[in-house]
């Protein structure tokens, strides 16, 4: 295994014979130190000189940097200098000035990457999208797209080639603090949008990446998301087919559809391999099953996991051998150059063979000529006018617009009427900071009040929609300031319920505070005590309550939904998702928006749609013990409510019977029966009646976001290949079986039967 390099055999995926060439031409005249350099990412706080200047201004400190670049030569630079959101004019003078040193240096330009995670996230002045899980929610690729390729132009402004997204994880496990970060639950799902958002980065060219855009790093290869604890960064159990079936899926088809030209590692481990050092997952799967020549990079700091959590190696030196043995290209390690040095000796000692580190290195300098580095090292934001632009905000709005979900309106509470006096309460009502979430003006979003004036907050939105005389604001509990996000202050839940009194309705905005990664780890699921008290004691007073929830994961309401006539989730919606939940609450645009997550109701029920049959019997077990299983729910992936009404009808197939190569053609009409524009994400489900391994309850094979009139009709067809109703055995290889399959769309089902087996020898359903 050790040392091992991808074969040669064909040309990869999409390769091109000129950039092989320059590749050659380049790798042949580096030294060892060269390589190893190249091998090497920093962060650019390891470059700071930190006695100059305020804690938000960015020095160099010209000695690190020269020791970095010359001695060293360290080849790429990653983060956000004085780590808070910068002008695009700073962003061009850092990024910059590391490339012009490193120039001199080296005649090999650096790439330098930042985690742009939902727009321009650590720049001034920019574009912030809604968070991935909302554009999950949104049912809508093209929605995936427009807000990456913003992401790319806005980031190229700045100078920066490299962004550390999209991310597709699964999001299995609501209990964890990522989950707000990838599209949700759904393998498909995560497919889809993330592949649209590799598109939406790169263009159409991964050769040739153009001024516009920037090159993708999917992340984090994989599984990251169901730790068997609930916690970032701790141990995932995964079944080989699960796996395969599921966790490989969204990879799969960024690398075969959107030609992602990176991935970044998962700093987990699975069913006890640390993914790092993970040959299989990395070199035999992902390079070699793949025939891709992409780069990949270890997320921060974790090659000194392997050795100083996971155990699996006794030091530093031993651990670096396990990772670039596995398949890893370049560490970003970030603040220590020792890698450099100890990779060195391991090249020296034989530990490492040579020919692992001309593969790594190959395919680092493949990737900046893809990049476009070695023809144009650096863009500036005099270039790109439409920075900023009063378009790209009017795509977040609709982004947003398109993303909150309502999940309950009894008594046709909502829409809000003009006139309508409404009391705006809790403590995400006047915040930035929990429109956002995390990675948003800084790594935790703490900062993003501080950096966002011109934009509303949830309650300046609604007094702009409805009238400052028709808005009062009471917060009854409010978050501790300066101190932890779940922190909150001792509530003040009295003043809340006296101005209940002279309101007609209220608007409670209750949920999380932002936070990203391990620091966002919780021990309890439920909403905060003091929430949900405040929900309690305003329901005494008889006046309908609206719940609006924004918030990184589902959070256990259970005990005050009852007490809400409606009920909104806007999860993480982002820079415009105060204006886009006022339009919508007032009913100047229609909620269009499904879960695209399970929504839990007790905090031992977290499961997922596509459970197993066994998960949920209604019925007794005969015997002593009068057991059963019930899924429970707060609400189920793909539910969500509208203002219209849409019927569907006349679902019907084109076959009853098909075999392993056939193509089925699925179609249904949707009818709009409300009174105005709307949009409804139709999902196409499956459910493989028998087979040979327990199937899943039901499975998302595709989807179409289609808008209609009132009264309008539209006809939705749905092109599904019979192979993609294969799974993956117990031997871990793709197969489909006879039997009946069936289909369900909205509230109809129709039913076809496969006629014959096929089982496929390689691991990825390649013909």
């Amino acid at each position: 295994m050790a040392g091992a390099t991808v074969s040669a055999t064909a040309p990869a995926i999409f390769s091109d014979p000129a950039i092989e060439a320059r590749v050659d031409s380049i790798v042949s005249r580096m030294s060892l130190d060269d390589k190893v350099g190249q091998m090497c990412q920093l962060t650019v706080e390891r470059l700071r000189d930190f006695s100059k200047g305020t804690p938000d201004v960015f020095h160099f400190d010209e000695a690190l940097l020269d020791s970095a670049v010359v001695r060293y030569r360290v080849g790429s630079v990653l983060n956000v200098p004085a780590d808070v959101a910068q002008t695009p004019e700073e962003w061009n003078r850092v990024i910059g000035h590391i490339q012009d040193a490193t120039l001199a240096a080296q005649g090999i330009p650096s790439v330098y990457g930042v985690d742009q995670m939902h727009g321009t996230t650590y720049t001034l002045g920019g574009t912030l999208f809604p968070q991935q899980v909302n554009i999950g929610a949104s049912f809508n690729r093209q929605l995936a797209r427009r807000a990456a390729e913003i992401c790319a132009y806005e980031s190229k402004a700045c100078g920066i080639p490299w962004i550390f997204a999209p991310v597709a994880d699964l999001g299995r496990d609501c209990r964890w603090s990522r989950m707000w970060e990838n599209y949700g639950e759904d393998c498909y799902l995560n497919a889809q949008m993330a592949t649209e958002a590799v598109r939406g980065l790169q263009g159409s060219d991964p050769n040739h990446i153009g001024p516009n855009n920037a090159a993708a790093c999917m992340k984090h290869y994989m599984g990251y998301g169901v730790p068997v604890s609930g916690k970032d960064r701790t141990p995932a159990v995964i079944s080989p087919s699960d796996l395969r079936e599921k966790h490989f899926a969204p990879y799969l088809d960024m690398v075969r559809r959107g030609n992602a030209l990176s991935v970044m590692i998962s700093s987990s481990s699975i069913n006890g391999t640390p993914t790092h050092a993970n040959y299989d997952l990395i070199t035999r799967w992902l390079k070699e099953d793949l025939n891709w020549d992409g780069m990949v990079v270890t997320d921060w700091g974790d090659i000194d996991f392997l050795w100083n959590r996971d155990r699996v190696a006794a030091n530093k030196k031993d651990a670096i051998a396990l990772a670039i043995n596995a398949g890893i290209d370049m560490s970003m390690d970030p603040f220590d150059t020792q890698f450099c040095t100890l990779l060195k000796e391991l090249v020296a000692e034989g530990r490492v063979p040579m020919e692992r580190i001309d593969d790594a290195v190959r395919r680092i300098i493949r990737f900046k000529l893809r990049a476009g580095l070695f023809d144009r090292p650096m863009t500036v934001r005099a270039d790109y006018p439409d920075f900023g632009s009063k378009q790209h905000k009017a795509d977040a709005l609709e982004a947003a617009l398109q993303s909150i979900v309502l999940l309950k309106n009894d008594n046709a509470t909502l829409p809000l009427k003009k006139g309508t006096r409404i009391l705006v309460t809790g403590p995400n009502a006047n915040s930035m900071r929990t429109l956002n979430g995390g990675w948003s003006y800084s790594w935790q979003g703490h900062r993003a009040d501080d950096f966002l004036p011109g934009r509303n907050t949830i309650l300046e939105a609604l007094t702009n929609e409805f009238g400052k005389k028709n808005v009062s604001y009471v917060p009854g509990v409010t978050y501790k300031q300066g101190g932890l996000w779940w922190e909150e202050n001792e509530p003040d839940i009295a003043p809340a319920v006296k101005a209940a009194a002279d309101a007609d309705v209220i608007v409670a905005c209750i949920g999380e505070n932002s936070y990203a990664e391990t620091p966002g780890n919780l021990t309890d699921l439920t909403l905060s005590a003091s929430q949900r008290q405040l929900v309690k004691e305003l329901a005494v007073t008889g006046k309908p309550i609206v719940l609006v929830l924004t918030e990184g994961r589902p959070r256990i309401i259970a005990d005050i939904e009852p007490l809400a006539s409606a009920v909104v989730d806007a999860i993480l919606p982002g820079d415009f998702g105060g204006d886009a939940l006022a339009r919508l609450l007032a009913g100047r645009s229609d909620f269009s928006a499904k879960l695209p997550f399970t929504y839990p109701k007790e905090i031992n029920s977290i499961t997922t749609y596509d459970y197993k049959p066994s998960e949920h019997i209604g019925k007794e077990m005969e015997g002593a013990y009068n057991y059963n299983a019930l899924v429970s729910q707060q609400w189920p992936f793909g539910y969500g409510l509208s203002y219209n009404k849409y019927d569907y009808s006349d679902f019907h197939i084109d076959r009853d019977k098909f075999a392993p190569g056939d193509t089925l053609t699925l179609s249904v009409t949707v009818t709009n029966r409300g009174s105005m524009p709307g949009m409804e994400p139709v999902l196409l489900f499956s459910r493989d009646m028998v087979a040979s391994v327990t199937p899943d309850i039901r499975r998302l094979r595709t989807f179409e976001k289609v808008s209609l009139k009132p009264g309008e009709s539209k006809t939705v067809t749905f092109r599904l290949p019979a192979s993609d109703l294969a799974f993956v055995d117990a031997a871990g290889r793709w197969l489909l079986e006879p039997g009946e399959f069936s289909f369900m769309c909205g509230p109809l089902s129709t039913q076809a039967t496969c006629t014959a087996p096929r089982r496929w020898d390689t691991p990825n359903r390649e013909p």
